[in-house]
This record gives structure tokens, C-alpha cells and sequence, in this order.
């Protein structure tokens, strides 16, 4: 699984409640529903969210960090 990054949300306990059964008809997890709204909301403005493989092949990347950590 790609890592993930984690963070500490406050969301209003109605918006959460809605979120929770939003994600249950859609047979997610809120976490799930969360990131398929943002990432929805970010296409909606043009914005394509780059692949991680992507952004490891960018000049401006530490290529220290990857090394030695694939795991076939």
C-alpha cells in the first residue's frame, strides 16, 4: 500500500455525521470518502494530484530517501 500521510482533521459533529453516511452508501470508509471529495474537488479546479513515481523522478527530489526501501 502507497504511504499515506497522516493529520489530525476538526470537522463539526454534523458534517462528520453526514461524511459517515455519505461514506456508508458509497460503501467507503470516511477516511476513503474524505480523500474521494478533495481529490474530486481538486479535478473540478484543473488540478491532477502527481503520481508519487512521478515526483521521485523530479530534479528537485531527495533521492536519498527511496533508496534501499523497495520491497519486492
Amino acid at each position: 500500500m502507497a504511504e499515506k500521510k497522516a493529520f489530525l482533521l476538526r470537522l463539526d459533529p454534523v458534517v462528520w455525521d453526514e461524511m459517515e453516511r455519505l461514506a456508508q452508501t458509497e460503501l467507503r470508509s470516511v477516511n476513503a470518502q474524505i480523500e474521494f471529495l478533495l481529490r474530486d474537488a481538486l479535478a473540478q479546479r484543473g488540478i491532477k494530484p502527481k503520481a508519487k513515481a512521478a515526483r521521485a523522478a523530479s530534479p528537485t527530489s531527495s533521492s536519498s530517501s527511496s533508496r534501499g526501501s523497495r520491497v519486492d
